[in-house]
């Protein structure tokens, strides 16, 4: 098995941030620290230590879904800001966040400690579709929401088509099938309009539901 797909099913960390850990030299395969992700381990006769903490591939794996607040930091520690975490604080697990909402945003976010499920959902070629409820300081037009739906160019890079539906007259909703960073923001300006505010309410086939800001419940899947 691969070094980081193994530090990832531990529920350490994301695969991709256990692919950073390990050029860090933050891991340790028996006595050896190796640098090189992709390394192969056997999990049966390996002895795998993460910043000094042996892992261990027993751990139960859990799945939540959680309504972050507007004003909140989706990371998991933000220089003494309230971060995502901060609600899960008192659960038994080691639990990160799959994705992420700026801190001016709010809504849906997954909190696991399964790597490759969070790298399923967050790695673009999955395209798992994102959905959510805007609302902008001037009237959008019919052309203006075909150019949302269509792709805007930003920064150079064209979007991927998206689907916009009418909710009213400064009021949308909208699915990517990507996530850039502030995205709906810079194509809400890339029209001339503004975002006035911003939730999320769908990631793939979980949907916020009926969750008030701060709560959380645990998905089967």
């Amino acid at each position: 098995m691969r070094l980081q797909k193994f530090i990832a099913e531990c529920g350490i960390v994301s695969r991709r941030k256990a692919e950073e850990f390990i050029e860090q030299g933050r891991v340790k395969v028996n006595s050896q620290v190796v640098t090189r992700p992709g390394t192969q381990i056997d999990p049966q006769k390996d002895q795998v230590f993460v910043n000094g903490k042996l892992a261990s591939l027993r751990q139960k794996k859990v799945y939540l879904k959680i309504y972050k607040p507007k004003g909140v930091f989706s990371s998991c520690y933000h220089r003494g800001e309230k971060t995502i975490v901060d609600f899960v604080r008192d659960l038994p697990y080691r639990l990160y966040p799959v994705g992420r909402l700026d801190k001016d945003s709010e809504g849906l976010m997954i909190l696991t400690n399964d790597g490759e499920f969070a790298n399923k959902m967050m790695h673009p070629r999955y395209e798992h579709e994102k959905e959510y409820i805007v609302n902008v300081k001037c009237q959008m037009t019919n052309d203006k929401l075909r150019n949302l739906e269509s792709g805007i160019v930003i920064e150079g890079r064209k979007t991927l088509p998206a689907k916009v539906k009418k909710l009213g007259d400064k009021e949308f909703s909208i699915t990517l099938r990507e996530g850039k960073k502030r995205q709906i923001r810079k194509m809400v300006e890339a029209v001339g309009n503004s975002v006035v505010s911003l939730k999320r309410i769908r990631m793939g086939d979980i949907h916020l539901g009926s969750l008030k800001p701060g709560e959380f419940e645990y998905i089967l899947l």
